[in-house]
């Protein structure tokens, strides 16, 4: 063999193995950043997502390396705020020490690329509808106009679906017109159309009057780079003709104007619901007024649970002074749950988090919540500089201590009003002036066919709100049902002064007119309620059966 040859093959040799060497000794992003960065980046930095850029190719990556290793290494990103604990979540974005430590080795021998055909492939990015074409869209009824600058924006618009016919539904996504301001957004069903606006209400917190028959109970929780829920079957949620959807915003100012009118994407399920989970929640909104300076503040809250239950999913919401939440159960036999806890808050980040598995817990055990508020200027999300006095409050200036459980019985049974109970009277033992907690002890007791336990509670929600048409109907019901149908007849007139067109209280009316001894009124406001709505059965009904009594 020709010695120069040998010599340079010899050489050539002693390259590639030394070019093979030096990858294998090291991190390359093919073989150990890109499976890390398509998990727990990509599904939010992809052009036109809510990140600030894309990182899917190679050089996305390498020209934000040593970001990527700063704000990994303070845990910064990917943002994900529960503590490791025995009880793991669902979809976990927390990146492990030696995840951190590979990616700051990657960076500092100097970002290799390896072989990309070793690289896993890129994850589907979203382009429209995340889970394929909804069954029903619809679409906020104006935009919203979002200043330059200043606080966060908490805007709720009013949807109408429009239904003709009663539906169920598996899931729901959200697709905004301006993803760059949306940071993320909750739904509230109105079924009882207790929102009487259309043109939308600013505000952190929505609260809607449902029916007590028919609670709801799913967390309808959207953010951007998540995949939106699906409840499996015998999990779906009802949604009827003349129902309303609350989509509460948050919207971050950009340094100008904006404006966002987004559209929700609704996916219908063949099959009816089987089990029926419930909110439950732990709150004392009404401990919050926390001096300015002070960096401790704390509010807790705890509640029993009143039947065997298994905890799917908790929601922890506070604003910028919140800084360690935590919530934990104790079961009747001493033992401690770990339920949550996020030892640094930041309300930019809050999430549903689902639990892998159900966490069961028997009757009996207190599920207790404990915030930490620092309302100092030692405290970067404090939003007042020098701090003021912040008192509990729905705007994003106030303070708000809650935290939700998506709950269910471990029975199978529809347990919904033994847990509504339980809230409310827990509820008026911290606010005995509750409003809705009065309603609601009232509405219970009228289902049981305990109409004597109604009155109390029902008579004080129209002394805490003589306006509003829903508690004056209610509790109508209860003093009808007790034989006090003079006084049921002025509560059922009161009601229909606030709302003429609220059918179900001028059908209460006719009855009790009828009992009173006045058919030719109870025929006329059953006509009226047919005028506005002819497919009323019950007041078809009811009127077919007073015309044949009185022919």
């Amino acid at each position: 063999m020709n010695p120069a040859r040998t010599t340079a093959l010899l050489a050539t040799g002693f390259l590639v193995l030394r070019t093979l060497s030096a990858q294998s000794a090291g991190p390359t992003f093919a073989r150990e950043i890109a499976p890390i960065v398509y998990a727990k980046c990509t599904p939010c930095h992809y052009s036109g997502g809510p990140g600030p850029f894309p990182l899917i190719s190679y050089q996305d990556v390498r020209s934000h390396a040593r970001q990527i290793a700063a704000v990994t290494k303070s845990r910064y990103m990917p943002p994900w705020l529960p503590a490791e604990q025995p009880n793991h979540f669902a979809g976990e974005l927390r990146l492990t020490d030696e995840q951190i430590k590979t990616i700051a080795d990657w960076v500092e021998n100097g970002s290799a690329v390896g072989i990309l055909a070793e690289a896993p492939k890129l994850p589907e990015i979203p382009d429209g509808w995340r889970l394929g074409q909804p069954d029903l869209i619809v679409k906020a009824p104006q935009p919203f106009r979002v200043p330059a600058d200043g606080p966060d924006v908490f805007w709720n618009f009013v949807l109408t679906p429009g239904l003709t016919e009663r539906h169920f539904v598996r899931a729901i996504d959200i697709r905004p017109s301006n993803p760059k301001i949306v940071h993320h957004a909750n739904i509230v069903l109105d079924r009882m159309g207790s929102i009487e606006t259309d043109a939308g209400f600013s505000g952190m917190e929505v609260t809607v009057l449902g029916s007590i028959l028919d609670l709801d109970g799913h967390f309808l929780f959207w953010k951007p780079g998540t995949i939106p829920w699906s409840e499996p079957d015998g999990l779906s949620w009802r949604l009827d003709p003349g129902a309303k959807l609350v989509l509460n915003v948050h919207l971050q100012p950009s340094g100008k104007v904006e404006f966002e009118q987004p559209s929700v994407g609704v996916y219908f399920s063949d099959k009816p619901p089987t089990r029926f989970p419930y909110l439950l929640q732990l709150e004392h909104d009404g401990m919050l007024d926390i001096p300015a300076g002070n960096p401790d503040f704390v509010v807790n809250d705890s509640l029993q649970l009143p039947v065997d239950t298994e905890i799917v999913a908790i929601y922890p919401h506070a604003h910028y002074l919140g800084t360690l939440l935590e919530a934990w159960a104790t079961r009747p036999d001493g033992v401690g749950v770990q339920l949550i806890r996020i030892p640094a808050w930041d309300q930019n980040w809050q999430a549903v988090y689902r639990y892998r598995d159900p966490i069961r817990l028997p009757a009996g055990t207190v599920v207790h919540m404990q915030f930490h508020y620092d309302n100092s200027s030692g405290n970067p999300h404090n939003p007042n500089r020098p701090p003021k006095r912040v008192e509990g409050g729905n705007q994003s200036t106030d303070e708000m201590g809650h935290l939700w459980l998506e709950v269910l019985p471990e029975d199978g049974k529809d347990n919904r009003r033994v847990y509504a109970e339980a809230w409310a009277r827990h509820q008026i033992e911290k606010y005995p002036d509750s409003y809705y907690a009065n309603v609601t002890l009232g509405a219970l007791a009228i289902t049981r066919i305990h109409p004597e336990d109604a009155v109390g509670p029902l008579r004080k929600a129209v002394q805490l709100k003589p306006n509003d048409p829903f508690a004056r109907n209610l509790y109508g019901v209860a003093l009808d049902a007790t034989g006090q149908v003079t006084e049921a007849l002025a509560q059922y007139r009161l009601a229909l002064e606030e709302k003429p067109d609220y059918a179900n209280a001028r059908f209460n009316l006719a009855r009790a007119l009828v009992r009173s001894g006045n058919t030719a009124a109870a025929i006329e406001n059953l006509h009226a309620i047919l005028a506005a709505h002819p497919s009323d059965p019950a007041a078809k009904s009811y009127l077919d059966q007073l015309t044949h009594a009185t022919n």
